[in-house]
């Protein structure tokens, strides 16, 4: 994997404030007290020339584009209109980055630039809501993905809008520097550390993980106790709900299904041991509440895109384990007790 260290934010004609500020917030700061690795970041225009953004005031960026050239990744926002920066200029910087193994990564509409450009063509590819189907019909040779939050296909990485990209560039920082990393840094910016990419981008409860108290407690419960089986009707019982309405609600809070989301959180409980712990991977299946090591394999190559013991060696290296246990942090606040009716159970498997 090549590394990440140098970043490149690349502003056009009509640049977008929020989306330009993600690519500042999230590799600009240095935050190495909090254990993140400090990040070359500079910010580029065609020419070094100022830009306006939409909302009326100018940039006048220190560089043109030639730190494109060297960066490990490039980020590329959505601009007025759509058009960005130009592509004909910006794509002999893209090609020389992409030769040398770097990622290219748009927020929003910023997908539209790169496929002007071709770097989409055959690739999955998504961008906000309101312009999948302009995409798709325009550039017919890009395979969309309407509604996810993002997509990575190869070196080029495409996020949707707004907080999407927050959860790309966090997504990246995880994929280089592990979870620990992405996690420090979600937490400088008060933000989720971690929303899959297939995630819906509409959520009707989108600002709280659960707005309901008692799915809520349901959730706390089930986060604390990853490494038990979770009988997921009586778990709509605790909620004083029934299974199907259980299921309908906690999608439209959560975005995903309850199976989904329990998979979603030993996942990265997984790797957050396989980064820094020196349990087996048997050991790491159980602790995550997977039935078997063959069973955590089977779904952590689908989600993560690789084994547990290569993702194991990409963090680890030549780095000595802990000396102390890793305790596990539970995604939402723990509960000291189940709710009432929720038990381990052979209902649901495991890794399910």
């Amino acid at each position: 994997m090549h590394p990440l260290r140098s970043v490149a934010v690349v502003v056009g004609e009509g640049f977008s404030t929020f989306e330009f500020a993600i690519g500042c917030e999230v590799f600009g700061i240095d935050r190495t007290e909090d254990g993140v690795p400090a990040f070359d970041f500079t910010v580029c225009s065609p020419g070094g020339a100022p830009v306006r953004s939409a909302q009326g005031f100018t940039l006048t960026p220190d560089h043109g584009l030639d730190p494109v050239d060297a960066a490990d990744l490039v980020v590329i926002g959505p601009s007025q209109s759509l058009h960005g920066p130009d592509v004909a200029v910006l794509a002999p910087h893209l090609d020389a980055a992409l030769a040398r193994g770097a990622t290219v990564a748009s927020l929003c509409s910023g997908a539209f630039t790169l496929a002007r450009g071709g770097y989409l063509d055959g690739r999955r590819a998504t961008t906000h809501h309101r312009y999948a189907a302009r995409l798709a019909r325009e550039f017919p040779a890009v395979q969309v993905v309407p509604d996810v939050l993002y997509v990575q296909d190869g070196p080029i990485a495409t996020s949707a809008g707004t907080a999407a990209g927050i959860d790309l560039c966090l997504h990246l920082v995880r994929e280089h520097h592990g979870s620990a990393v992405a996690t420090a840094i979600a937490r400088r910016m008060v933000v989720p550390p971690h929303r899959d990419g297939g995630q819906a981008q509409y959520v009707e409860a989108p600002v709280r993980p659960c707005a309901d108290e008692s799915l809520q407690r349901a959730l706390a419960w089930a986060a604390a106790h990853l490494d038990e089986e979770v009988d997921v009707a009586r778990w709509a019982r605790s909620a004083a709900m029934s299974p199907r309405t259980f299921a309908r609600r906690f999608r439209a809070e959560t975005g995903v299904t309850p199976h989904r989301w329990l998979l979603e959180q030993r996942i990265g409980a997984a790797r957050l041991l396989l980064e820094d712990g020196d349990e087996g991977v048997d050991e790491v299946a159980r602790r995550c509440g997977f039935s078997s090591a063959a069973m955590l394999r089977q779904h952590f190559v689908r989600l993560v895109g690789t084994t547990p013991t290569a993702y194991r060696r990409s963090y680890r290296g030549a780095r000595a384990p802990r000396a102390t246990p890793i305790t596990l942090p539970p995604a939402h606040p723990p509960a000291t007790h189940p709710p009432a009716g929720v038990v381990p159970a052979q209902a649901v498997p495991a890794g399910a």
